[in-house]
């Protein structure tokens, strides 16, 4: 809160509102407001495996037909979760409205992720999944990607990015029936400092060093670039 908002306590002496210090305590009734900052504080975007967890969005069958370029995505979609697996990253999936709209396609190979989970909410914040970052210590970091950009991705960028954690959201992994609602949506996030990437250069910032010893599997799965298809140009 302190990275974001002054603290200010209304001073009945003085009629107006005093800063008040970090680790300050309220022993009586008062009236307290918080000013935002006016500075604006710089995402960097560090990814390491220890603080990250992968979100993987409703990546289903049923979307299969109408999601632009959606077999690029999946192609990607599966290098990133099995990266994941490589390093140790915890992997949360959700499934909208599964019993209407099938399971996570099948090329998604979700052995020993941490997490399935149906959802009617567009946004992956669930209280379940709540829980399951709570339970993963030291967590700062969400790479996420899946379906769809504009309202399930955004929405649940926009909860986590208030709730304090730094979104990646995968290009080359998320997409929208219409290029027109993916192209706003990534717009707008990054605008707000959400961090917009492809799914090499988060794999290669999680290893970061040739000298890793994962970087010859990791660097196995992206030996073949990812598919550019018609995403790249509507980014």
């Amino acid at each position: 809160m302190h990275r974001k908002f002054v603290v200010q306590l209304f001073a009945e002496e003085w009629s107006q509102y005093i800063d008040l210090p970090k680790g300050f305590v309220v022993s009586e009734r008062c009236k307290v407001r918080l000013v935002p900052l006016q500075i604006q504080i710089t995402t960097l975007g560090n990814l390491t495996p220890s603080s990250t967890v992968f979100f993987c969005c409703d990546m289903q069958e049923r979307f299969r037909p109408a999601i632009k370029y959606f077999g690029d995505i999946i192609s990607v979609g599966q290098r990133l979760v099995q990266g994941a697996r490589i390093l140790g990253i915890p992997v949360i999936v959700t499934e909208q409205y599964p019993k209407g709209l099938g399971s996570t396609v099948q090329e998604i190979d979700l052995t020993g992720v941490k997490l399935v989970l149906p959802k009617t909410k567009f946004s992956m914040v669930l209280p379940e999944v709540e829980a399951a970052l709570a339970d993963i210590p030291g967590v700062r970091s969400v790479v996420l990607f899946g379906v769809e950009t504009h309202v399930c991705i955004q929405q649940t960028a926009l909860e986590l990015v208030g709730r304090g954690v730094e979104v990646h959201i995968v290009a080359d992994a998320t997409s929208s029936r219409s290029m027109m609602d993916r192209m706003f949506a990534l717009e707008r996030l990054a605008r707000t400092g959400i961090i917009v990437t492809t799914s090499e250069a988060v794999l290669l910032q999680l290893v970061a060093d040739k000298d890793h010893p994962k970087f010859k599997e990791i660097q196995n799965i992206i030996k073949a670039s990812a598919p550019e298809s018609g995403l790249l140009s509507k980014v």
